[in-house]
């Protein structure tokens, strides 16, 4: 069998099981526009009625995994906890669908519909991806072309990036990534990234605007550990820390005369809140506002390993170091760390 026939029957094979996830919220009902003449120019004011309508305000792609209903898709595409999400398998097979988990670490999340019998893919191996290995991408490009499918090769491995989202633009640092040649456009967040077997080996997540042929997709393995959280609590079990920080770099720490360009500086983001959650094991272990965390488990902290990464690969209950930097002096703190609430 050729690679090309491989391809087409591999896409048989996955298609029935990729779907599309729209987003809606209620929104006020616009029955019409007001024109607001100011220097010289017209503004349109949206004239809105009593009641809501529900609107669709985005949408992105997924895929099944188990025939009772579990969906594999990006965080980004169902972040809004407002939202009501649909999914839409064919034109007249749509299912409301409950997020069980939101992982924005990795930006992978899992939702449910009700249903049975469902096309479904298996998940592969992403600790075995080679570079220049053949790969498929498929989803719904542009939120409108169903069923859109792309090949390239595997033409990166670990990378690091930073993405956007694109609802609100709220910046999420991303580790570990396949590094893609298959055209992954807008719309196609939370598709599949097959193998030539038809198993996933990746979640597409995103794409570098204005350049062609790079995108990256999620590596499964990480997926298949917070299903594995799911299935045996019901929910994403994440070790809990208890402070706001911002990571420290050259130009946060030349601008604000810190003593340290690398780290996460324990500040309050507003007015209000505290930068230390109370009752939190950040509190308990005796952490305060302006400490900048060094290190902790022994492993550096930096913008490219940040304090949330380091965190996400230990356990709940587990007691770990903190190398602190406090008034200029280093201290070495222990905390045992909890489950977020």
């Amino acid at each position: 069998m050729t690679e090309q026939i491989s391809i087409v029957e591999i896409v048989k094979k996955v298609t029935p099981a990729v779907i599309t996830i729209v987003v809606s919220r209620d929104l006020p009902k616009i029955e019409g526009f007001y024109f607001f003449p100011f220097g010289g120019q017209k503004f349109i004011i949206p004239k809105t009625e009593k009641g809501k309508r529900k609107t669709k305000i985005g949408g992105g792609s997924g895929f099944i995994i188990s025939p009772d209903g579990l969906v594999l898709t990006s965080q980004h595409v169902v972040a809004d906890p407002g939202a009501s999400y649909t999914v839409i398998l064919e034109p007249d097979k749509k299912y409301p669908a409950k997020v069980l988990a939101r992982d924005p670490i990795t930006d992978i999340a899992v939702l449910k519909i009700k249903a049975k019998n469902l096309p479904y893919l298996e998940l592969g191996d992403s600790g075995k991806i080679e570079l220049g290995q053949t790969v498929i991408a498929v989803g719904n490009a542009l939120g409108e072309f169903h069923d859109t499918v792309s090949t390239g090769v595997v033409s990166g491995l670990s990378r690091y990036i930073t993405a956007y989202s694109g609802l609100n633009q709220q910046a999420a640092r991303l580790r570990g990534l396949i590094q893609t040649d298959a055209a992954i456009n807008p719309g196609n967040s939370g598709g599949p990234l097959v193998n030539l077997e038809g198993k996933v080996i990746g979640i597409n997540t995103a794409v570098v605007m204005g350049a062609q042929n790079i995108g990256f997709s999620i590596p499964i393995n990480y997926a298949k550990k917070d299903l594995e959280e799911i299935k045996k609590y019901g929910k994403l079990r994440k070790p809990f820390l208890g402070v706001r920080y911002i990571l420290l770099n050259k130009e946060i720490a030349e601008r604000n005369k810190l003593p340290t360009d690398c780290g996460a500086l324990i500040v309050r983001e507003t007015l209000g809140e505290s930068a230390v959650v109370k009752g939190s094991a950040a509190e308990k272990a005796g952490l305060r506002e302006y400490d900048i965390i060094l290190e902790a488990d022994r492993e550096k902290i930096t913008e490219k390993n940040s304090l949330a990464e380091i965190l996400q690969k230990s356990e709940i209950g587990k007691k770990i170091k903190l190398r602190v930097l406090r008034s200029g002096k280093k201290i070495e703190l222990e905390v045992e760390l909890e489950e977020r609430k």
